[in-house]
């Protein structure tokens, strides 16, 4: 069992991948073209956008398990995770390339993602380091369910807490929410798990994890820990791409949690994070240090704002 008096140390499972962004007017329907304008290449997938953002937003020693092809897709993708300071447990499967992401983001900051997994998706059981030592295991699904099922027991049976970013959307076994401490997941992924189209407080009493935290964009999150409700409204920015918004706030979140921080000033201290995030491009290059987002937080006005806390109580059906 870990030591919760021990140096906080996380362990992020998970995707690595090489974004490719371009801007567009809009994102493209079916059929359509869209003559676009900057494209940039970024550092992504969600368990690298995760790892980072617990290392430099959140302030704690991250390591990261993660699969990389032997092509020249890898080279920045490391040089991003070992700028943050991770520690990494890379498996290199032969033959294979590296993850890549195709990102279309719009004049209003919104992205549209299409993924090709490539060697993410090469992870097994058998790659998972030693768990003593880590004070949780952060997941998310852009890597085989087999390996995150097999993960997440063996994390339980080590007394390491789970946390898992249930993304992207899809049912996931009994056994595998059994093993789960900390689900993060957004609305609509809230309701592909609950199996419900009633209120989202209604959704969260239904999932079976000890703790669950639900992301709103723009208007905050809402958490249930037991039978307690939490909720924070979201900081107003200027959003220049959402793009890893909601990683940065997953990363932050369980870095606060491994530092023992109260659930109340994890979710303010995560939100910021996110927020902050919106304000650069890039997944990975827009994660903000925890110095900004102590700054950030030190000048945002204290406490939340009473009729954006009731109108968020009241939309998550609180109230």
């Amino acid at each position: 069992m870990t030591n919760p008096q021990d140096t906080p140390r996380v362990l992020v499972a998970g995707s690595a991948n090489l974004d490719f962004v371009v801007r567009a007017p809009h994102i493209p329907a079916p059929g359509e073209t869209v003559l676009g304008g900057a494209f940039q290449t970024f550092a992504g997938g969600k368990g690298a956008n995760q790892a980072v953002a617990c290392a430099r937003a959140g302030g704690v020693a991250t390591h990261m398990l993660l699969a990389l092809g032997d092509d020249a897709f890898a080279a920045p993708i490391e040089a991003s995770l070992q700028g943050a300071g991770l520690t990494l447990h890379t498996v290199r499967p032969s033959g294979v390339a590296t993850g890549s992401a195709f990102i279309c983001v719009d004049d209003q900051a919104e992205n549209a993602i299409t993924v090709a997994p490539g060697a993410n998706a090469c992870l097994t059981a058998a790659h998972l380091p030693p768990l003593p030592g880590f004070s949780h295991l952060l997941m998310q699904l852009e890597i085989p369910m087999e390996a995150v099922t097999a993960y997440a027991l063996a994390a339980q049976a080590a007394g390491v807490p789970v946390a898992l970013n249930a993304a992207p959307a899809q049912p996931l076994a009994p056994e595998l929410l059994a093993a789960v401490d900390l689900l993060l997941v957004n609305e609509g992924e809230l309701r592909t798990l609950a199996g419900l189209q009633g209120s989202i407080a209604d959704c969260l009493a239904h999932l079976p994890c000890p703790l669950v935290v639900v992301t709103l964009g723009a208007r905050g999150c809402v958490a249930r820990e037991g039978s307690s409700f939490y909720v924070q409204t979201g900081f107003a920015v200027h959003a220049v791409d959402t793009t890893g918004a909601g990683d940065t706030f997953c990363g932050a979140l369980v870095a606060a949690l491994a530092q023992q921080t109260p659930m109340a000033q994890a979710l303010r201290q995560a939100s910021a994070a996110a927020a902050l995030a919106c304000t650069h491009m890039g997944a990975q290059t827009s994660v903000p240090t925890h110095h900004a987002v102590a700054a950030f937080l030190a000048q945002s006005p204290q406490p939340q704002d009473e009729s954006s806390i009731e109108a968020l109580r009241q939309y998550a059906g609180l109230s």
